[in-house]
Protein backbone atom coordinates (compact mmCIF):
# COMPACT_ATOMS: atom_id res chain seq x y z
CA UNK A 1 0.00 0.00 0.00
CA UNK A 2 1.29 3.38 -1.05
CA UNK A 3 1.70 6.07 1.95
CA UNK A 4 -1.11 9.24 2.22
CA UNK A 5 0.85 11.87 2.02
CA UNK A 6 -0.89 14.62 4.28
CA UNK A 7 -0.38 18.21 3.27
CA UNK A 8 -1.67 20.43 5.69
CA UNK A 9 -1.08 23.92 7.84
CA UNK A 10 -2.13 23.94 11.47
CA UNK A 11 -4.04 27.35 10.86
CA UNK A 12 -6.40 25.38 8.91
CA UNK A 13 -9.31 24.09 11.05
CA UNK A 14 -10.68 22.11 8.27
CA UNK A 15 -6.79 19.97 8.71
CA UNK A 16 -7.62 19.96 12.16
CA UNK A 17 -10.89 18.10 12.05
CA UNK A 18 -9.20 15.83 8.91
CA UNK A 19 -6.36 14.59 11.55
CA UNK A 20 -9.30 13.79 14.05
CA UNK A 21 -9.87 10.87 11.61
CA UNK A 22 -7.24 9.38 11.04
CA UNK A 23 -7.45 6.62 13.18
CA UNK A 24 -9.51 5.19 10.89
CA UNK A 25 -7.42 5.62 7.93
CA UNK A 26 -5.22 2.07 6.54
CA UNK A 27 -1.84 2.55 5.69
CA UNK A 28 1.27 5.11 6.67
CA UNK A 29 0.29 8.58 6.82
CA UNK A 30 3.28 10.86 5.78
CA UNK A 31 3.09 14.39 7.25
CA UNK A 32 3.84 17.20 4.99
CA UNK A 33 3.81 20.79 7.04
CA UNK A 34 3.30 23.55 4.80
CA UNK A 35 2.85 27.47 5.05
CA UNK A 36 -1.11 26.84 3.18
CA UNK A 37 -0.96 30.83 2.67
CA UNK A 38 2.53 30.78 0.97
CA UNK A 39 1.11 27.63 -1.26
CA UNK A 40 -2.00 29.68 -2.29
CA UNK A 41 -0.07 32.80 -3.43
CA UNK A 42 1.81 30.76 -5.38
CA UNK A 43 -0.85 29.33 -7.08
CA UNK A 44 -3.18 31.69 -7.52
CA UNK A 45 -5.55 30.70 -5.03
CA UNK A 46 -7.29 33.38 -2.43
CA UNK A 47 -8.26 32.83 0.95
CA UNK A 48 -11.98 33.56 0.79
CA UNK A 49 -13.14 32.67 3.94
CA UNK A 50 -10.75 35.25 5.30
CA UNK A 51 -11.78 37.56 3.09
CA UNK A 52 -15.38 37.38 2.09
CA UNK A 53 -17.69 37.72 5.54
CA UNK A 54 -20.70 35.75 4.46
CA UNK A 55 -18.20 32.95 3.93
CA UNK A 56 -16.46 33.40 7.34
CA UNK A 57 -19.81 32.94 9.07
CA UNK A 58 -21.05 30.17 7.05
CA UNK A 59 -17.51 28.23 7.48
CA UNK A 60 -17.94 28.92 11.44
CA UNK A 61 -20.89 27.21 11.49
CA UNK A 62 -19.88 24.13 9.20
CA UNK A 63 -17.17 24.16 11.27
CA UNK A 64 -19.24 23.30 14.43
CA UNK A 65 -21.19 21.30 12.65
CA UNK A 66 -18.23 18.58 11.46
CA UNK A 67 -16.59 18.93 14.95
CA UNK A 68 -20.16 17.64 16.45
CA UNK A 69 -20.10 14.61 13.86
CA UNK A 70 -16.95 13.90 14.25
CA UNK A 71 -16.98 14.33 18.29
CA UNK A 72 -14.10 16.61 18.95
CA UNK A 73 -13.66 19.97 20.50
CA UNK A 74 -13.47 22.70 18.51
CA UNK A 75 -12.20 25.90 20.72
CA UNK A 76 -9.78 27.65 18.98
CA UNK A 77 -6.68 28.98 20.61
CA UNK A 78 -7.39 32.54 22.54
CA UNK A 79 -3.92 33.57 21.46
CA UNK A 80 -4.26 32.25 17.59
CA UNK A 81 -3.66 35.65 15.91
CA UNK A 82 -0.65 35.95 17.69
CA UNK A 83 0.86 32.31 16.55
CA UNK A 84 3.21 32.43 14.12
CA UNK A 85 2.20 29.31 11.75
CA UNK A 86 5.16 28.73 10.21
CA UNK A 87 6.36 28.31 13.71
CA UNK A 88 4.18 25.41 14.45
CA UNK A 89 5.11 23.57 11.62
CA UNK A 90 8.72 24.12 11.74
CA UNK A 91 8.31 22.19 15.19
CA UNK A 92 6.84 19.53 13.45
CA UNK A 93 9.93 19.09 11.14
CA UNK A 94 12.18 19.13 14.00
CA UNK A 95 10.30 16.41 15.65
CA UNK A 96 11.70 14.13 12.48
CA UNK A 97 10.30 10.70 13.13
CA UNK A 98 8.38 11.74 16.04
CA UNK A 99 6.43 14.21 13.81
CA UNK A 100 3.08 12.29 14.21
CA UNK A 101 3.16 12.65 17.68
CA UNK A 102 4.34 16.27 17.43
CA UNK A 103 0.97 16.86 15.08
CA UNK A 104 -0.73 14.57 17.89
CA UNK A 105 -0.13 17.78 20.19
CA UNK A 106 -0.12 20.64 18.48
CA UNK A 107 -3.52 20.70 16.45
CA UNK A 108 -5.58 19.94 19.87
CA UNK A 109 -3.25 23.23 21.14
CA UNK A 110 -4.20 24.99 18.18
CA UNK A 111 -8.19 23.99 17.78
CA UNK A 112 -9.25 23.07 21.63
CA UNK A 113 -7.42 24.34 23.96
CA UNK A 114 -5.23 27.37 24.90
CA UNK A 115 -1.35 26.13 25.60
CA UNK A 116 1.06 28.94 25.03
CA UNK A 117 2.40 28.88 21.41
CA UNK A 118 4.12 31.88 21.21
CA UNK A 119 8.00 31.11 21.22
CA UNK A 120 9.83 28.26 20.54
CA UNK A 121 10.28 27.90 24.29
CA UNK A 122 6.49 26.92 24.06
CA UNK A 123 6.34 24.97 21.78
CA UNK A 124 9.76 23.04 22.54
CA UNK A 125 8.06 22.47 26.33
CA UNK A 126 4.68 21.59 24.66
CA UNK A 127 6.71 18.31 22.77
CA UNK A 128 8.36 17.64 25.80
CA UNK A 129 9.96 14.34 25.37
CA UNK A 130 9.93 14.68 21.46
CA UNK A 131 13.47 15.48 21.46
CA UNK A 132 12.54 19.05 19.82
CA UNK A 133 14.89 22.36 20.93
CA UNK A 134 13.91 25.85 20.33
CA UNK A 135 17.15 26.14 18.32
CA UNK A 136 15.48 23.02 16.32
CA UNK A 137 12.89 24.98 15.68
CA UNK A 138 14.41 27.77 14.85
CA UNK A 139 16.91 26.52 12.53
CA UNK A 140 17.43 27.55 8.96
CA UNK A 141 17.40 23.78 8.39
CA UNK A 142 13.71 23.72 9.35
CA UNK A 143 12.87 26.74 7.55
CA UNK A 144 14.39 25.11 4.24
CA UNK A 145 12.59 21.88 4.96
CA UNK A 146 9.36 23.88 5.18
CA UNK A 147 10.17 25.89 2.15
CA UNK A 148 10.85 22.62 0.47
CA UNK A 149 7.30 21.25 1.43
CA UNK A 150 5.62 24.36 0.11
CA UNK A 151 7.59 23.54 -3.47
CA UNK A 152 6.86 20.29 -3.06
CA UNK A 153 3.24 21.14 -2.54
CA UNK A 154 2.80 23.47 -5.61
CA UNK A 155 4.76 21.62 -8.01
CA UNK A 156 1.61 18.58 -6.69
CA UNK A 157 -0.71 20.92 -7.70
CA UNK A 158 -1.74 21.25 -3.90
CA UNK A 159 -3.80 24.67 -3.83
CA UNK A 160 -5.49 24.26 -0.36
CA UNK A 161 -5.32 22.31 3.25
CA UNK A 162 -5.91 19.70 3.82
CA UNK A 163 -4.63 17.85 1.20
CA UNK A 164 -3.90 13.95 1.07
CA UNK A 165 -2.50 12.61 -2.15
CA UNK A 166 -2.21 9.08 -2.67
CA UNK A 167 0.15 8.20 -5.47
CA UNK A 168 -1.06 11.00 -7.98
CA UNK A 169 -4.92 10.84 -7.04
CA UNK A 170 -5.42 14.16 -4.88
CA UNK A 171 -8.16 14.92 -2.41
CA UNK A 172 -9.04 18.20 -1.00
CA UNK A 173 -10.66 19.09 1.96
CA UNK A 174 -12.09 17.37 5.33
CA UNK A 175 -14.69 16.41 3.47
CA UNK A 176 -13.47 14.05 0.94
CA UNK A 177 -12.37 11.54 3.54
CA UNK A 178 -14.36 9.21 1.89
CA UNK A 179 -13.04 9.06 -1.39
CA UNK A 180 -9.54 9.08 0.62
CA UNK A 181 -10.78 5.89 2.41
CA UNK A 182 -11.79 4.42 -1.05
CA UNK A 183 -8.57 4.93 -3.11
CA UNK A 184 -6.80 3.79 -0.09
CA UNK A 185 -8.96 0.26 -0.46
CA UNK A 186 -8.26 0.02 -3.93
CA UNK A 187 -4.35 0.61 -3.97
CA UNK A 188 -4.22 -2.12 -0.72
Amino acid sequence: MSATLFFFDFRSPYSYLAHSQFPGLPGEIVFKPMDVLEVMKRVGNVPTTIICKPKQAYARADLGRWAALYGVPLSPNPAMSQIDGRRLLRAVIAAGPKAADAVARVFPAMWAGDAALATAEDLAALLDGLGVTPAMIESPAAEAALNANVAEAEARGVFGAPTFMVGEQMFFGNDRLDFLRQALKVAA
